[in-house]
């Protein structure tokens, strides 16, 4: 338990999204025990043990598309064949490989704090990072034109007053940031947009003056229209499993999450995929049998 919760520790540190995957209830026979757990990593990998090699396939392709944006759930896996049902926080999922009995897995997706570059030394500044802290967000302040942007960073805020504002809205609009705002009056944001050596488009994505516009006057008061306008403008979940390519076992029809940890063979110039290793072996000592 303690090298699960260094595990967790240590990916929040590298700002690594994962799912945790808890039993919290079986049905026998099944090899799983209420309280086993396993992490769900972005690449499919699964460290721990939450059943079989089927139901970790379950697991893994129910968790990368959590991943992909959703919330907690729990997921019921049975084997009694029957098409994948979803209601308010429970997802229940044929497995016909399994051994005979039943699990309900707790699924929780962890990720990462959305990452703000802060740029200036003001007081606005200065209010945006304290306040950032508070709200949930990891907030990175920076007063160096030429620092780089992490790869995953959510949010640039330029509060310089007039200090190297030009290139760090061009570098954070060409680095695609998803929200690129600007803490100056409507006339002068306005200038500095065109000077910025970048598209029309792009410099339409920034916004100045910066945070929603609630009367706010002192730098607190900025810096909270700022994270208001924030939160607005930050995506919606569009629901779960819109990015994770996903195929169907030719042999068991479960649908499994497509990655390098997924049993494949090749068959008429194709790649074919199965939820386990027993699946895989049937596959290739009949083939016709299992049409793809």
């Amino acid at each position: 338990m303690s090298d699960f919760v260094e595990r967790r520790a240590d990916l929040r540190s590298r700002r690594t999204p994962f799912v945790v995957a808890t039993v919290v209830r079986v049905q026998r026979p099944t090899s799983a025990k209420p309280g086993d757990s396993a992490l769900v990593l972005p690449d499919g990998t699964v460290e721990g043990f939450v059943g079989g090699a089927c139901a970790e396939s379950t697991v893994r392709a129910q968790g990368l598309r959590l991943l992909d944006g959703g919330a907690p759930v729990i997921l019921r896996i049975t084997p009694a064949v029957s098409d994948e049902t979803r209601a308010e926080g429970l997802v229940t999922v044929s497995n016909p490989c399994l051994s005979g009995g039943s699990l309900d897995i707790f699924l929780e997706p962890v990720l990462p704090p959305v990452l703000v570059r802060v740029f200036g030394d003001t007081p606005v500044a200065r209010a945006l990072v304290r306040l950032g802290g508070e709200l949930g967000y990891e907030v990175d302040s920076a007063t160096d034109a030429d620092a780089g942007l992490p790869a995953d960073i959510g949010a640039v805020v330029v509060a310089s007053q007039g200090r190297s504002e030009e290139p760090v809205l061009t570098s954070a609009l060409r680095a695609g940031v998803p929200y690129v705002a600007l803490v100056a009056s409507r006339r002068r944001g306005a200038a500095v947009l065109d000077r910025l050596d970048v598209t029309a488009e792009k410099r339409a994505r920034v916004h100045t003056p910066a945070g929603l516009d609630i009367g706010a006057q002192t730098a607190p008061e900025i810096a909270l229209s700022v994270y208001a306008e924030l939160v607005m403008q930050r995506p919606r979940r569009a629901g779960p499993g819109k990015q994770t390519p996903m195929a169907v076992d030719p042999v068991c029809r479960m649908a499994v999450a497509i990655n390098a940890c997924t049993p494949s063979a090749h068959c008429g110039g194709r790649s074919v995929y199965f939820c386990g290793p027993a699946c895989r072996e049937a596959f290739i000592d009949e083939p016709a049998r299992y049409p793809t």
